[in-house]
C-alpha cells in the first residue's frame, strides 16, 4: 500500500529537512488511549430505575382524546382554506409602470380618507387609542422621604402574614376625580410615572370598568397613595387592593 503526500508550505519555509521532518509527523499514527470503565453514580441493578417519578402520569380519557383530535381537524382546515397572496397592494411586487401609479393614487386618497374620519372623531376618542400601561422607572434617590407605615396598615399585613414586598394596587375610581374625566387623570399620573415620583409603581386605566390601577409596593403604599391624592386632586377614598385578599387598606 503506497500513501502520496503533497505538502503546501510557506516560501520562507523551503528547509528541506524541515519539510521532510513534518511530512513524516502527518503521516504517524495518532496515539490512543483506553478509556477508563464508567462506573454509574448510583446503584443500578437492571431491573429498577435509580429515579422514579412520586406521581403518576395523568390519564386522558378518550372522550377527552377525541375532542382534542376534532378540534385540531377542524383548526387544521381553517388554516388550509385561508390562502392569500401577500403581495397583494405592494409596489415593488407590481411589473406595470401604470400599475404602480394607479397603487399609489389608491393609497393616497385612502390616506387622505382616514386622516378625514380622524380629524372627526373627538378628543376623548383620540386618547382612547393611546397605550394603557405606563411603567416607572428604579431610582434610588425616590425613596428618601419615605415613611414607615402607620400602625393600622401593619397590623393588617401582620394579620394576613403579607410581607412589606407584596405586590398591591390603589384603585382610582371615576367618581373621585373631581370634575375630571378619567383620561384627564390618566394623562396627569403619565407625567407624574414619567418624573418617577412613584417608586416601584406602573399604573393602568381599565376604561370599561371606569378605574385606573396603580400597582405599588405594600412598603410604599401609603407614600404613593398620598402622593396620588394630592397630585390629582382626588375626593373621596382610595382602596388599597391585594390579590387574593382584596382590600386591606383604605385613605
Amino acid at each position: 500500500m503506497t500513501t502520496e503526500v503533497i505538502l503546501h508550505y510557506r516560501p520562507y519555509e523551503s528547509d528541506p529537512t524541515q519539510l521532510l521532518k513534518i511530512a513524516e509527523k502527518a503521516i504517524q499514527d495518532f496515539p490512543t488511549r483506553p478509556l477508563s470503565r464508567f462506573i454509574p453514580w448510583f446503584p443500578h441493578d437492571g431491573f429498577k430505575l435509580p429515579l422514579k417519578p412520586k406521581r403518576s402520569p395523568p390519564v386522558i380519557s378518550e372522550e377527552a382524546t377525541d375532542a382534542v383530535k376534532q378540534c385540531l381537524t377542524i383548526a387544521e382546515h381553517a388554516v388550509k382554506s385561508q390562502s392569500y397572496d401577500c403581495t397583494v397592494d405592494l409596489l415593488e411586487f407590481q411589473p406595470n409602470l401604470k400599475k404602480k401609479q394607479h397603487l399609489i393614487q389608491s393609497h393616497t386618497l385612502n390616506e387622505q380618507t382616514i386622516s378625514g374620519n380622524l380629524e372627526k372623531q373627538s378628543e376623548e376618542g383620540k386618547r382612547h387609542k393611546k397605550r394603557s400601561w405606563s411603567v416607572s422607572l428604579p431610582s434610588s434617590n425616590s425613596t428618601e422621604n419615605i415613611f414607615p407605615l402607620s400602625e393600622k396598615l401593619q397590623d393588617s399585613l401582620k394579620a394576613l402574614n403579607l410581607h412589606s414586598f407584596y405586590r398591591a394596587r390603589w384603585t382610582i375610581e371615576h367618581t373621585i376625580c373631581n370634575n375630571q374625566t378619567l383620561e384627564d387623570i390618566w394623562a396627569k399620573l403619565n407625567r407624574i410615572i414619567r418624573h418617577n415620583e412613584l417608586p416601584s409603581c406602573n399604573a393602568t386605566i381599565q376604561r370599561h370598568l371606569g378605574q385606573i390601577w396603580v400597582f405599588c409596593d405594600i412598603m410604599y403604599c401609603e407614600y404613593v397613595g398620598n402622593l396620588l391624592k394630592g397630585k390629582l386632586a382626588l375626593t373621596g377614598k382610595i382602596n388599597l387592593f391585594v390579590h387574593k385578599y382584596g382590600v386591606i387598606f383604605s385613605m
